[in-house]
């Protein structure tokens, strides 16, 4: 069974790898960038800051956490237990890897770090906000960022699955955690969000 899954997995990832041309090569090396992203995240953190200013610098935190939680156990409980080969790594695929750029990263894929980073943000933010255009946009994010580490030949589209439903996961125990903390903590900043009908 698992032997079958690692076969279709390949196979998917073979087709969206071997979509390529020189101009996606450019999109999707910008997507999978590290640094593209901040416009974005300033955007995003000046719409919740306009939403619930009194809440943003608590929110910035959860952000972090959550984006902590999702990378170190990407790495720690996945990684490097289950020590998968990310495709451009992998022998029986040697001639058959279009790898942009030379650059295929560490030694093992499974989960993708990206990907649970990417969706545990976007589901903690669509959480927090709630509305169908930040719920599209957030998603559209996270799906691109995504996608683009099966087209750089990096991960497997089963790498990017498990790490987008375990990065929405750690998303929602953030959110959560959030919730119980501003209900139950008798701290003066945790007041009432005036601005959630906006």
């Amino acid at each position: 069974m698992i032997e079958w899954l690692q076969q279709i997995d390949s196979s998917f990832f073979l087709v969206i790898n071997g979509l390529h041309s020189e101009a996606w090569d450019g999109i999707m090396w910008w997507a999978s960038g590290k640094s593209t992203w901040w416009p974005f995240y300033l955007l995003m953190l000046g719409y919740l800051g306009w939403m619930n200013r009194w809440h943003l610098v608590f929110m910035i935190l959860f952000i972090a956490l959550v984006i902590t939680l999702a990378d170190q156990t990407s790495v720690h409980l996945f990684k490097n237990v289950f020590q998968r080969l990310r495709p451009c790594h992998e022998p029986s695929l040697e001639g058959l890897v279009h790898l942009v750029n030379n650059r295929c990263g560490g030694r093992f894929g499974f989960i993708s770090s990206h990907a649970a980073n990417s969706f545990g943000v976007a589901m903690l933010v669509l959480l927090w906000v709630r509305k169908w255009w930040a719920t599209s946009v957030m998603l559209c994010w996270a799906l691109l960022v995504a996608y683009s580490r099966v087209y750089l030949g990096v991960h497997y589209p089963g790498d990017v699955l498990a790490g987008a439903i375990w990065g929405a996961g750690c998303g929602w125990l953030i959110y959560e955690l959030y919730n119980w903390l501003k209900y139950k903590l008798p701290l003066h900043w945790w007041i009432a969000e005036s601005h959630q009908t906006k």
